[in-house]
C-alpha cells in the first residue's frame, strides 16, 4: 500500500541506469568518486548500501544528486506517506527523503549538521524551510541566517552551500526534480 513499511529503497538500478544514461564505464565513475570498481558494481547489484557520504560521492561522479538517486529508486506512487516515526534504513540519520519515487517534485528533511564546504548547485528552482534551529545559507556571495519558521528560495543554477548553527537543526529542501526540464517563460507580448 501507500506506506511502503515492507520496501526496501533499491538505489543500484537507479545509478546504473544514470550511469549507462551518460555512457560512463564504472572504471570512469570508480576515477570521479574514489569509490572501487567492486564496490560501485555491488552498489548497481544492490549486495551493497552505500553510505550517505559514499551516495553523495556517487552522485556528484554521475552529475546529479544523492536525492535524485534516491528519488529514483522506488516506483512511483500517486500517494505515498512517509512517517516520521519510521525512519528509512537505507538513509543516514541526517538526511530522510520526504518524497520516495520519480516525482515532479523532491523534498528532504535535513538533521543536525552538514557538510558546509561542500558547494551545491541544482538545475531546478528550490526552497529551503527551518522547521527547527537556524541555518546559515551562502549564495551569490552573500550569506543568509535564517532561523525557525524562515524560507530561502534559489533560482535553478545558484551555487550554494549551508551549514547549521544550532544542535538539532531540521531543515526541509524542496525542489523541482533535476529530471524536469524547468522552461522559463520569455516576455509576454
Amino acid at each position: 500500500m501507500g506506506d511502503h513499511k515492507d520496501q526496501h529503497l533499491r538505489v543500484g538500478a537507479a545509478v546504473r541506469r544514470r550511469r549507462r544514461a551518460l555512457e560512463l564505464t564504472l572504471a570512469v565513475v570508480s576515477e570521479r568518486s574514489g569509490l572501487s570498481v567492486p564496490f560501485l558494481s555491488q552498489i548497481e547489484n544492490d549486495r551493497a548500501r552505500p553510505s550517505q557520504s559514499s551516495l553523495e560521492k556517487v552522485a556528484d561522479a554521475l552529475r546529479t544528486t544523492a536525492v535524485e538517486l534516491l528519488a529514483a529508486a522506488d516506483p512511483a506512487c500517486s500517494v505515498d506517506v512517509v512517517r516520521a516515526e519510521d525512519p528509512d534504513p537505507e538513509l543516514a540519520p541526517k538526511v530522510r527523503s520526504l518524497v520516495r519515487g520519480h516525482h515532479q517534485m523532491h523534498a528532504s528533511e535535513f538533521t543536525g549538521d552538514h557538510d558546509a564546504g561542500r558547494e551545491l548547485q541544482y538545475r531546478n528552482d528550490q526552497l529551503m524551510f527551518v522547521a527547527e534551529g537556524a541555518v546559515e545559507i551562502e549564495a551569490e556571495g552573500r550569506a543568509y541566517r535564517l532561523g525557525r519558521g524562515d524560507t530561502l528560495y534559489l533560482t535553478g543554477g545558484v551555487r550554494h552551500r549551508w551549514r547549521a548553527t544550532v544542535p538539532d537543526t531540521r531543515l526541509i529542501v524542496v525542489a523541482v526534480a533535476e529530471h524536469i526540464e524547468a522552461v522559463r517563460e520569455g516576455p509576454r507580448r
